[in-house]
């Protein structure tokens, strides 16, 4: 099967790392996998070790007609049998392609609406396939009246071989942070904002290093609320044990370095990429109960679901994970559950299937 998978967005979000997961996924598996992308972005770069054929495109709105131009130009160079995209300002330009060239689409959608209400009625009807990425994310457009035939679920896939656990890099990670090999490691990786819930998850961490002296957290990532944390942590007698090595580019091999995650959102999330990544490096999760972060982990066998925004809960659960043998057994079961359900070539089949199922 040929692929041209169409998105412009110059930024590096998690939809851009799905969409180089996926097409990465689908070139792995043997079909033929086009690009068609913001030139030097982070989708451009992502791709760049791989078999998928990168061509230039820049969609700045759904009136750009020289995103039209590189679209049609690499359609009909590749001539594929799908035109595949993942970002919302692409969705009618690529409906209206699709019916000029008479190529099936298949669009994503990584966000529950808001669509503007007119787009969220249309086009799920209008695309060939329309994916959400989470069961939660579907049951929001089956909330605006679209029928559960149109929204079709696929789940972000995770490339194992650049999460599977080093040793070696663990090492070397831990000492760059100044750690301990015997360290209890509890990170978070993501955008910092409250509503990601680091506040919460900073109180619960600080609370369970009092009772817990080989407790440390790793903060990875930044954003608007990164310096109102950091001051947090500066002013606690835990100080020491926080760390902060601000945004990672290549966050995996960084997985290999903790013993846990944490993902504490009191926000709604769509899915969850990163809990499946940690997990895929044999790093169990402890995650809020909600939006989709329930869908990325097994219940008490890779991680453990809990309130949003409930210090203590959190607290406890970081201190019954410091056991050694629980964080073993969590770890391993972690890697084989994302192994079975997000690994790359699992999601490349279902996502085959959807495309050819009907």
């Amino acid at each position: 099967m040929k692929l041209l998978f169409v998105g412009t967005n110059p930024e590096n979000t998690g939809a851009a790392s799905h969409f180089v997961a996926l097409a990465q996924a689908m070139a792995a598996a043997g079909h033929q996998v086009g690009a068609a992308v913001f030139p030097d972005g982070p989708i451009w770069q992502g791709l760049a070790r791989s078999n998928v054929r990168r061509y230039k495109a820049k969609f700045c709105n759904v009136f750009d007609l020289c995103g039209y131009a590189a679209v049609i130009k690499a359609a009909r160079q590749l001539k594929p049998d799908w035109l595949v995209g993942n970002f919302g300002k692409e969705y009618w330009p690529l409906i209206l392609i699709g019916r000029l060239l008479r190529i099936p689409v298949a669009l994503f959608r990584h966000r529950t609406p808001p669509m503007k209400r007119l787009s969220a009625w249309l086009i799920p009807r209008l695309a060939q396939r329309f994916l959400a990425v989470s069961k939660h994310a579907r049951q929001a457009y089956l909330d605006r009246g679209v029928p559960g035939s149109l929204v079709r679920v696929l789940y972000n896939p995770v490339n194992m071989e650049l999460c599977r656990p080093d040793p070696h890099r663990r090492s070397e990670i831990r000492r760059s942070l100044g750690l301990d090999e015997d360290a209890i490691v509890l990170g978070y990786s993501g955008r910092m904002h409250g509503g990601k819930g680091i506040f919460l998850l900073f109180e619960a961490a600080s609370a369970a290093m009092t009772a817990q002296p080989r407790l440390h957290c790793v903060w990875l990532g930044d954003g608007p609320d990164s310096l109102a944390l950091r001051e947090c942590a500066a002013a606690d007698p835990t100080a020491s044990r926080h760390h902060f090595p601000g945004w990672i580019a290549d966050v995996q091999p960084y997985y290999s370095a903790l013993s846990m995650l944490a993902f504490p959102s009191i926000s709604v999330e769509t899915f969850g990429r990163v809990s499946v990544e940690a997990q895929a490096a044999g790093v169990p999760v402890l995650g809020s109960d909600i939006g989709g972060i329930p869908e990325t982990l097994e219940v008490g066998v890779s991680g453990l679901l809990l309130p949003p925004g409930d210090v203590v809960a959190w607290r406890d659960a970081i201190l019954k994970l410091c056991d050694p043998a629980l964080l073993a057994s969590m770890g391993a079961a972690a890697h084989d559950y994302v192994q079975q359900h997000f690994s790359m070539q699992v999601i490349a089949g279902q996502f085959l299937q959807i495309l050819t199922g009907g």
